[in-house]
């Protein structure tokens, strides 16, 4: 019996034993023993080590990235907190930290953090607290929102036909309050139409965030919607359900029912800082085809200034026919490759120091040329390239096929910048004989088409080795800074009724009739250039872009 209350004892006591053991690892008293190293001496190599692994690039680059959060049917518009890129609402960028010797009064107690946050322009802080995360994390917020206003749009709407001629609105795309912009024949119509065949509730335009454009749809109307006289409405008239959303492009026309007719006019924010005035106007002009539908083919272009080149502008009209595919391909691609020879320092200088781009004109149409695959639609190209020295001159040197024109009035003093590319012309007959195959006499078509210059047509040019792409390259004209200079770019839809000479009294009567306002007085006189080929009955697509060099800004 005593044996075993000994072997109980035992047991218990090695129990106890174990417990004190594991407390005591679980305590560590040894650590009060040892003094704990101080802040001062974590070595500076240490500090230079990231404390974020992330790639900063990355980051920057990401925070571009917007999140897009507009709901079209709805017609639900971003919040404060929808500016913000997906990552600024939880990181703060931290940056290596530079190898520096820390003070020794450095504070011990303090919630103090090593994390450098701060703005990359900004020298570096070290030793902030948390709420200056929070102020960084603010001022980052302001800069993403800065950076949205810069691409801002405004877009115009100016009722160019029907009983609400001249009625005109505005909207900036960074104004959701006044968005979406609805168009119809009752209140609360932002575009109030005084016409019976428009709906009450007709059609809206809202700015798409994901696309950067501005977008028309039809609301149902009964009698239809049409951008460039093209039906944009569902196809079932009757159902009133909504249509499709559409791209608007400056210089669109909307049709709504079958005689409001109204212009679009689109600003960005680089174009807001064009040196001088510029206009642009653009009609269809289908009803005076006896009514018949058609389409809109002319595609006007500008931009100032040229990525990555701040001296360069570029001004297009392209005219299109079997279609408009090509004319918008032209317009698109002009821009990208110009822009893109004259990345290279090399031919900017040389086209700066010689006061001439021709080499450059001639090697974008090549380019444009091959890059356009539309086989059986061409179109007529004019561009009037447009670059600053940096002391109060401009240059501007144009190049074009097809029989869309430029002309520039220099103090008093007239220059036809382009050359037609009829058949019928003199000029152009010539070239064609030199190919060897002459035209017959009175012959002024080639496979129903009167041009012999143009983009696209691959199909034709194939058939027949007389179709080409050779732009005309016009001389350098020099516009001074006290010089009175204006120029006029439009499609034949204005040259068919209106000579060079008259377009320019034109222009020199509108100016006289305004001389006191300075405020869109050249999209005023583009728009009434337009209205004065309308008058006239052009039978044809008419666009017009109006440069006025005595607006300096």
């Amino acid at each position: 019996m005593a044996v075993g209350e000994s072997i109980v004892t035992i047991f218990l006591l090695l129990m106890l034993l174990l417990v004190i053991i594991l407390v005591f690892f679980a305590c560590k008293p040894w650590r009060f023993f040892f003094a704990s190293p101080s802040l001062s001496s974590i070595k500076a190599d240490e500090l230079e080590r990231p404390l974020v692994v992330d790639d900063i690039n990355v980051s920057h680059s990401q925070s571009s990235e917007l999140p897009r959060n507009y709901d079209l049917e709805g017609a639900c518009y971003p919040n404060e907190s929808n500016f913000l890129s997906p990552r600024t609402h939880e990181l703060v960028y931290k940056q290596r930290l530079p190898a520096v010797s820390l003070s020794s009064n450095a504070p011990h107690g303090d919630s103090s953090v090593l994390d450098v946050i701060s703005d990359p322009s900004e020298d570096v802080v070290v030793g902030q607290k948390h709420s200056r995360a929070n102020f960084e994390n603010d001022r980052l917020q302001d800069f993403v929102q800065r950076d949205i206003l810069d691409q801002r749009s405004c877009l115009t709407l100016e009722v160019i036909d029907g009983p609400s001629r001249g009625l005109r609105c505005s909207v900036q795309s960074t104004n959701p309050s006044h968005l979406p912009l609805a168009l119809g024949r009752v209140s609360p119509s932002d575009l109030l139409i005084n016409d019976s065949e428009v709906s009450g509730k007709h059609a809206l335009i809202k700015w798409n965030l994901d696309k950067m454009k501005w977008e028309l749809v039809d609301m149902g109307s009964l009698n239809g919607t049409l951008l460039n006289s093209r039906p944009i409405n569902h196809a079932d008239s009757g159902s009133r359900h909504w249509g499709d959303p559409m791209d608007l492009a400056n210089g669109d026309i909307i049709t709504l029912g079958t005689t409001s007719k109204v212009i679009v006019d689109i600003t960005t924010q680089n174009q807001q800082h064009i040196p001088f005035g510029v206009g642009m106007a653009s009609d269809p002009m289908t009803l005076h085809r006896g009514g018949k539908k058609l389409t809109m083919e002319d595609v006007c272009y500008y931009q100032w200034p040229l990525t990555g080149l701040d001296q360069f502008g570029l001004f297009g009209i392209y005219d299109g026919h079997g279609g408009d595919g090509a004319a918008k391909s032209a317009s698109k691609l002009f821009p990208e490759i110009i822009a893109g020879i004259l990345s290279n320092t090399l031919r900017r200088e040389r086209v700066l120091s010689l006061r001439d781009a021709s080499d450059v004109l001639r090697d974008a149409f090549s380019q444009t040329e091959a890059s356009i695959n539309h086989h059986y639609e061409g179109c007529t190209a004019t561009v009037l390239l447009v670059w600053a020295d940096g002391d109060g001159n401009f240059f501007a040197q144009c190049a074009n096929v097809g029989d869309s024109a430029c002309i520039m009035s220099i103090d008093g003093k007239q220059f036809k910048m382009t050359e037609d590319h009829k058949i019928a012309n003199y000029s152009e007959r010539l070239r064609i004989e030199e190919t060897g195959e002459p035209l017959k006499d009175g012959e002024t078509r080639l496979y129903g088409i009167n041009l012999a210059r143009m983009l696209g047509d691959k199909f034709l040019k194939q058939q027949d080795s007389r179709f080409s792409s050779e732009p005309h390259i016009s001389e350098v004209v020099h516009i001074g800074q006290s010089s009175r200079a204006f120029a006029i770019l439009a499609s034949d839809g204005l040259w068919d009724v209106i000579s060079m000479k008259k377009a320019i009294q034109l222009v020199l009567q509108m100016r006289e009739r305004h001389s006191r306002e300075t405020q869109n007085s050249a999209e005023k006189i583009a728009h009434f250039l337009l209205s004065e080929a309308k008058t006239l009955r052009t039978k044809d697509n008419t666009s017009v872009i109006f440069l006025d060099f005595d607006s300096f800004t």
